[in-house]
C-alpha cells in the first residue's frame, strides 16, 4: 500500500477513535458481545484460514517456537473470545475521577481518565493477540492499527474481515480497527505521530530496538522473556519439581516461560537429579554450569546461554551459593520479565521479591501465570518490561490518560501571585 494510502486509513481510525471516545459504556460493552457473537459464529471460517497459515509455514520451514505461536485451534480461540466477554464484564476504565480538588473558593480541579487516541500494535505470528488487542481498544475508547506477523497473514486478514463485520452493526465504526498487511508499511506506521499515540511492538529484543529508534511516537515495549526460577536452600522439593515442570514445558514458547533455572548449592545433589528426570520426561533438553555438571549428564552451558531466550523445550541450569548470588545473576541476565523463587523461608522470599528488579516477582508459583487474562485483565495487549509505568501485563489501565478539568468563575492568575497574593485553598472535595 503506497504512503498516502496508509495516511488516509491513519485519519479514518483516528477519526473513528475520536467518536468511539465519546460512546458509553453500554454502547461499547454492546459493541464487544456483537464482536464475541460474530467470532463464535465463523469459528470455521478462522480455523480453516489458520490452517492455510499454518500449513503455509510449514513449507517454509517455520521455528516450532514461532509455530506454537501461529496455531490456532478451537480450544485456544475459544478462550480468546471468553477473552472478549471479560473484558466487557471489567470496570469502565474512562470517566474515573481520581483528583477533585478547590484551588480556591469557585475554582475547582479535576483529574479525569481518557483514551489514548490511536494505538500501533505491531505484533509476531500469534493470531489471537488481535482479538484480544481490539476487544481492549474497543473498551478504552481507543482506535487501533494492527500490523501481524508475515505469517499469519489469512489468519488476521479473516479477523479483521470478521470483526469490522460485527461492528458495523453496533455504534463503534469499522475504521476504528485497521489491519496492515505489509513488512514495508511498518517504517511508514511509525512515522505516523500526527496520527498514532503509542506504538506496542510484541517481537524479538532487535525488532522492538529497531521500532525504538525509528519513531517519534512513544513506544511500550516487550522484547526478551528470559525468566528464571531459583529453588532455595529451604525449598519444599515436593512442591518445587512440579513448579519446574510447569513454568518450562506448559507452553515453552510463551515469553513466560523460564529459560533459567538457579538451585541453590546446598540442595543441589538431592534436586537435580530429580529435576533432571521430571524434565527430561517432558522432553527438555538441559545445560548447566560446571557444578550442575559434576551431579547430572547435562550438555555445558555457556555465558550466552544465560542471555538466550529459548521459546522451546530447552533449559539452562546453574548452582549458586545462595539467594544474593541468584538475585545478582537475575539482576544481570534476566530481561525483566517475570521470575520465581521456591522457598519455604519467608525472609528470604521477601528479599527476592523485594530486589529482583523485574515486572513480575513470584513466591512459590509458576511464572506461566504473567498474563492479563490470568492476572483478570480479560486480555492484554502485550507485556511491558519496562520500569515505568504501565508494568508487567498490560490491560485497560495501560491504555487510558488522564485530563485535567478547570472550572472557575473568572479567576485570574494574577490574583495569586505578588506581595499580596491571595492564598490557595488546595482542599480536596
Amino acid at each position: 500500500m503506497m504512503t498516502t494510502g496508509i495516511v488516509k486509513l491513519a485519519q479514518e481510525t483516528r477519526s473513528a477513535a475520536q467518536k468511539l471516545a465519546v460512546l458509553t459504556l453500554e454502547q461499547r460493552n454492546a459493541a464487544l458481545e456483537i464482536l464475541a457473537e460474530g467470532l463464535a459464529a465463523n469459528q470455521d471460517r478462522i480455523v480453516a484460514a489458520n490452517q492455510a497459515d499454518c500449513a503455509a509455514a510449514e513449507q517454509g520451514g517455520i521455528a516450532s517456537a514461532l509455530y506454537a505461536r501461529l496455531k490456532l485451534g478451537e480450544s485456544k480461540l475459544a478462550a480468546a473470545i471468553a477473552g472478549v466477554r471479560d473484558v466487557a464484564k471489567l470496570v469502565d476504565p474512562l470517566g474515573h475521577l481520581q483528583i477533585h480538588r478547590e484551588l480556591d473558593e469557585g475554582l475547582v480541579l479535576k483529574r479525569i481518565t481518557c483514551p489514548l487516541g490511536v494505538l500501533g500494535i505491531i505484533f509476531e505470528a500469534r493470531p489471537e493477540a488481535l482479538i484480544q488487542i481490539t476487544s481492549l481498544a474497543i473498551k478504552s475508547g481507543n482506535g487501533v492499527i494492527l500490523k501481524g506477523g508475515k505469517e499469519a497473514i489469512q489468519s488476521c486478514t479473516v479477523l479483521t474481515e470478521i470483526i469490522k463485520e460485527s461492528l458495523a452493526k453496533t455504534d463503534v465504526s469499522p475504521d476504528a480497527v485497521t489491519l496492515l498487511t505489509t513488512r514495508e508499511e511498518i517504517k511508514t506506521l511509525l512515522s505516523l505521530d500526527e496520527y498514532v499515540d503509542l506504538i506496542i511492538p510484541r517481537g524479538s529484543n532487535s525488532f522492538v530496538q529497531y521500532v525504538q529508534q525509528n519513531t517519534n511516537i512513544p513506544v511500550l515495549g516487550h522484547a526478551d522473556g528470559i525468566c528464571h526460577l531459583y529453588v532455595d536452600q529451604d525449598a519444599d522439593l515436593s512442591k518445587t519439581i512440579p513448579l519446574v515442570v510447569d513454568s518450562k514445558t506448559h507452553y515453552p514458547a510463551a515469553c513466560n516461560a523460564i529459560e533459567t533455572l538457579l538451585v541453590n548449592e546446598q540442595i543441589a545433589a538431592a534436586f537435580l537429579p530429580q529435576i533432571a528426570a521430571a524434565l527430561t520426561a517432558k522432553n527438555v533438553e538441559l545445560m548447566g554450569d560446571k557444578a550442575t555438571q559434576k551431579l547430572i549428564n547435562v550438555k555445558p552451558a555457556t555465558e550466552e546461554d544465560w542471555r538466550t531466550e529459548y521459546s522451546d523445550l530447552v533449559l539452562a541450569i546453574k548452582v549458586v551459593k545462595n539467594v544474593d548470588e541468584a538475585i545478582a545473576h537475575i539482576n544481570t541476565y534476566g530481561s525483566k520479565h517475570t521470575d520465581c523463587i521456591v522457598t519455604e523461608n519467608q525472609i528470604t522470599a521477601q528479599k527476592f521479591l523485594n530486589e529482583v528488579n523485574a515486572a513480575g516477582v513470584y513466591h512459590n508459583c509458576s511464572t506461566r501465570f504473567a498474563d492479563g487474562f490470568r492476572y483478570g485483565f480479560g486480555a492484554e495487549v502485550g507485556i511491558s518490561t519496562q520500569t515505568m509505568p504501565p508494568r508487567g501485563p498490560v490491560g485497560l489501565e495501560g491504555l487510558v490518560t488522564y485530563k485535567y478539568h478547570l472550572v472557575g468563575n473568572g479567576q485570574i492568575a494574577a490574583t495569586y501571585t505578588g506581595s499580596d497574593a491571595k492564598p490557595f485553598t488546595h482542599k480536596d472535595l
